[in-house]
């Protein structure tokens, strides 16, 4: 039984956990990090982000060869889809990423204790039949897909976004319940590998917490990329047989119920933290009505237990697990250690790409903020154009007196690149004149950012 002591453990070894454990260990704490997978990453890299950019990216090269490379001269038949080469292109993608942790925890002196943590105490964790001693335990443990009521994930024909990442093979059809980030995400990716896409989304919109213009937007442009959406439909149950299955809901503006065939059904409903075998409840820990680690700036109501990421309140995701992973590490070490929460952006890596931050209008109108819209079309953007994305917009919102930046929302080519000129604007308490007196390269996306500052003033030059 190993009685080792450290200054920290963290328990989770995803982007919020390994980023805790990696500063830590630079600050000089002695540090552990407890993670039950083969391999590092958590299910950004292994199950989550990564994966799923891989296959955006492969099928997008598709949707290029398919539909853009002969209007740029680029002859000849368009690729076959190899789709067991696809998956081995992703895991690969995959291994580079989760080996790189293991090399950064080398590197900086951190032990990864392999298997399932509990906590018995505060300063205590159990690993197997060994216990660890620490002054400080990060929870890390992040979350897992949720489903709901009627619905059984079997990963094989009703599957979560984990299964979506590796199907047997491409399938003719499919039904995605949730129209938001990861529904979207992977609904384009099968779309354009040619599944008939439909998804099914209980809101009358899609992308929940988005700005309403950006919302039908990217709507009307992936409908015409070939996805078909049922909103306002409150799925009642999914009949999953060996090859196929039915998914029945009703439709909410008249009780009306419907059903819809396909071969594979993804259940993207949104995210649940992951505590279970950790024992928290024996700790007298303060929780959430949502399940989650209830905590401000890191600290628990226990102290020595800090809680990030996806166990915690806020949105999940993992550039925000990593900041308030290096908040609590140097709250540990003594440092001031923060988390500026009004500049988290949100992104979705559809084609074109979505980006926020800040408040959307309809955030600002209930709170009472006068404000101004300052808005430029990706039309009148020349780098846009040369590449086959002219659609979408940037859309600036500013303080209608001081014109500080309040928040930004695009839609449009490298929206996940551009948002971070305003992330940084933001940070600044920056004025979108600001903005828009900074010169900008041409010819680049990043003009249309400009563009929208300028139309918070005396107007656009190229609108």
């Amino acid at each position: 039984m190993a009685q080792e002591k450290y200054d920290v453990i963290v328990i989770g070894g995803g982007p919020g956990g390994y980023v805790a454990a990696i500063r830590c260990a630079q600050l000089g704490l002695k540090t552990a990090c407890v993670e039950g997978r083969e391999t590092l990453g958590g299910t950004c890299l292994n199950v989550g982000c990564i994966p799923s950019k891989a296959l955006l990216h492969a099928s997008h090269q598709l949707h290029e060869a398919e539909h853009n490379f002969a209007a740029m001269g680029l002859k000849g038949k368009a690729p076959s889809v190899d789709w067991k080469q696809m998956l081995a292109y992703k895991d690969d993608v995959v291994g580079q990423n989760t080996k790189g942790i293991e090399f950064l925890f080398k590197k900086n002196k951190v032990d990864w204790i392999k298997g399932w943590a509990s906590i018995p105490a505060a300063g205590e964790v159990k690993v197997g039949t060994d216990y660890y001693y620490t002054k400080n335990i990060v929870l890390a443990s992040g979350s897992e897909p949720a489903s709901i009521p009627g619905v059984e994930i079997d990963e094989k024909v009703v599957v979560s976004s984990t299964g979506a990442l590796s199907l047997a093979k491409v399938p003719r059809s499919m039904v995605v319940i949730g129209a938001g980030v990861i529904g979207l995400e992977m609904g384009s990716v099968y779309a354009r590998l040619g599944t008939r896409v439909t998804v099914v989304e209980f809101l009358d919109h899609i992308t929940p917490g988005m700005d309403a213009e950006v919302q039908k937007g990217l709507q009307r442009i992936l409908k015409k990329q070939g996805l078909t959406f049922v909103l306002g439909a409150a799925v009642q149950s999914v009949d999953a047989k060996k090859t196929k299955a039915t998914v029945h809901y009703k439709l909410r503006k008249d009780e009306s119920e419907a059903s819809v065939d396909a071969d594979v059904v993804l259940v993207a409903t949104g995210r649940k933290p992951f505590t279970e075998g950790l024992g928290l409840d024996a700790l007298g820990l303060e929780m959430t009505k949502r399940g989650q680690v209830a905590s401000k700036n890191g600290q628990t109501s226990v102290p020595g237990i800090w809680a990030i990421g996806d166990v915690t309140e806020g949105p999940m995701l993992a550039h925000k697990a990593e900041d308030e992973g290096m908040m609590v590490a140097e709250k540990i070490a003594g440092q001031a250690g923060h988390v500026n929460y009004d500049v988290i952006p949100g992104v979705i890596y559809t084609t074109p790409e979505v980006a926020s931050v800040g408040k959307t209008e309809a955030e600002l109108k209930e709170a009472g903020t006068a404000y101004k819209v300052g808005k430029f079309s990706f039309m009148g953007n020349g780098r846009a154009k040369a590449v086959f994305q002219g659609e979408g917009f940037v859309k600036i919102l500013a303080d209608k007196q001081t014109d500080r930046i309040l928040g930004v929302h695009i839609i449009g080519p490298a929206a996940g690149e551009l948002i971070h000129e305003a992330c940084v604007a933001m940070e600044f308490g920056a004025a979108a004149e600001d903005l828009a007196r900074t010169c900008h390269a041409h010819p680049t996306f990043s003009e249309a950012v400009r563009e929208a500052a300028l139309a918070c003033g005396d107007g656009a030059i190229h609108a």
